[in-house]
């Protein structure tokens, strides 16, 4: 991982791109030497694998299946 700074980043642009693009290594982009952006080499997602997120979501029941009259919720009063 290497850092610059916004100042090199806007006069540099063109070099860390090609940089990233070759190596695959991200680079921060600092402020005052704190850290605000990452640059990171673009990853094309497939569209049959699950975002990282929804790959620990399961479904306990067939969501194809009607529900049946003991399933539905209750009707409030208001």
């Amino acid at each position: 991982m290497k850092l610059v700074s916004v100042h090199e980043a806007k006069t540099q642009l063109s070099a860390l791109l090609a940089e990233v693009e070759s190596t695959g290594e991200e680079i921060v982009i600092c402020r005052h030497k704190k850290p605000i952006a990452n640059l990171v080499p673009y990853r094309q997602r497939s569209r049959v694998d699950p975002h990282p997120v929804m790959r620990d979501v399961g479904i306990n029941y067939e969501p194809t299946e009607p529900m049946g009259p003991d399933e539905w919720p209750e009707e409030s009063g208001t």
